[in-house]
């Protein structure tokens, strides 16, 4: 046991008095929207943050793991083990549950798809007659929510997603410092990646410097979209299965290190190197648009702002000035989800927020170039504090 009282099997766990904070933030809005139980179920930690954020414990690999939040009593955790397992999980490190039921079900065995709900059934059943309000319905399967409400016909549902949303994004004192290291974290993978290239490597190599040195100094989970490419010819980064190009001498590669920090918060850093040759001047020109696309963002970026109005005012200063506009996410939130709301979009009915994690990454193809950069922000009382990560503004000259 560590010196907080909690298991040293525990990566950067967060404090029971941040865990402490959040229940009882949710509980006061229970209250007030007449909830009496929350009922969640994440499977990955790229996108599944509310498990984590409850329980300081990731959902991963596709296993589901459901929660049941009552307003007046202890957590519920269904999740991946033995057939009736039925118990109080380990005080050191499930703080808030009282009781953790296990069953070996599978998405991809379709007979199981009623197991976890009726294990997330018995923790229920005190509320067949109350308000249960779904966070999250767009990651819990179907089976959950279909299975509830059937067992339950009386109780009244509510989508308790925006209710937790609000609170979930305003990040704590102590949550800001798990961002600030994430920042931290990345500037040394890209480092250590760009370091590296050489002729004869294929992408995935370079992703895969970065993701060890994410692993070996807290990161858990994330992507790293990794493309090279002749001078001259923009290309989209991917994922592992597109990374097999082999890099040759004046190739550009960019990389995107999107990845969880020690303690599960994520931020993004995203660069370009130059293999052995030297930045062509053209390139070095549009970096200097793509600054001033994003001192255009920074600038709006301010509390009460409507997210709506950034997107346009990108989209018009993009028209204006002969560049692709954006058609699909350049800002947003991060938190313990990779994608976090506010998303800078026109769909997003949300103004900015002080204390929420904003990433801003311009990107578009242009030249001949993918021309970006992405780097993370704590927006204070009146805009954008220091860019948080380190990581030269440049195209690097590698190899």
């Amino acid at each position: 046991m560590s010196a907080n009282g909690l298991s040293e099997r525990l990566q950067t766990p967060i404090s029971t008095a941040e865990l402490q904070r959040r229940w009882g933030l949710v509980r006061q809005a229970m209250e007030r929207e007449k909830i009496d139980v929350l009922l969640m179920q994440n499977n990955n930690d790229h996108m599944g943050g509310a498990v984590k954020w409850f329980t300081d414990m990731p959902a991963t690999n596709g296993y589901p793991v459901t929660v049941v939040f009552p307003r007046d009593d202890e957590m519920t955790v269904v999740m991946q083990g033995p057939f009736n397992g039925d118990g109080r999980p380990p005080a050191d490190m499930w703080r808030g549950v009282k009781r953790m039921l296990t069953t070996p079900s599978y998405e991809s065995a379709h007979y199981t798809n009623f197991y976890d709900p009726e294990l997330a059934a018995k923790a229920l059943a005190p509320y067949a007659n109350a308000t249960i309000g779904f966070v999250c319905i767009y990651q819990m399967s179907f089976a959950l929510g279909d299975f509830t409400m059937k067992k339950f016909p009386k109780a009244r549902y509510v989508d308790a997603t925006e209710m937790v949303d609000r609170i979930k994004v305003i990040k704590s004192p102590e949550e800001q410092e798990l961002v600030k290291l994430c920042a931290l974290m990345q500037d040394g993978a890209m480092k250590a990646a760009f370091d590296a290239v050489k002729p004869g490597m294929r992408d995935r190599d370079v992703a895969a410097i970065a993701q060890c040195y994410s692993q070996r100094h807290g990161s858990e989970n994330g992507i790293y979209l990794c493309a090279s490419t002749p001078l001259g010819t923009a290309a989209k980064f991917g994922q592992r299965h597109v990374q097999n190009r082999v890099i040759q001498k004046g190739d550009a590669i960019a990389l995107l290190v999107e990845d969880s920090g020690p303690g599960g918060m994520y931020t993004e850093l995203g660069r370009t190197c130059v293999v052995g040759a030297k930045v062509p001047q053209a390139m070095k020109d549009e970096l200097e648009f793509v600054k001033a696309s994003r001192k255009l963002t920074l600038d709006l970026l301010k509390p009460g702002t409507p997210c709506k109005d950034i997107w346009e005012t990108f989209n018009a200063f993009m028209r204006k000035n002969g560049r692709p506009e954006e058609a699909r996410l350049y800002c947003h939130g991060q938190g313990y989800d990779l994608v976090e709301r506010p998303l800078i979009r026109n769909d997003e009915p949300w103004t900015i927020e002080k204390d929420t994690n904003i990433v801003v990454h311009p990107t578009y193809a242009h030249g001949g170039y993918l021309n970006w950069l992405c780097d993370n922000y704590i927006i204070g009382g009146n805009g954008p504090g220091d860019r948080l990560h380190r990581f030269p503004e440049v195209v690097v000259e590698a190899g």
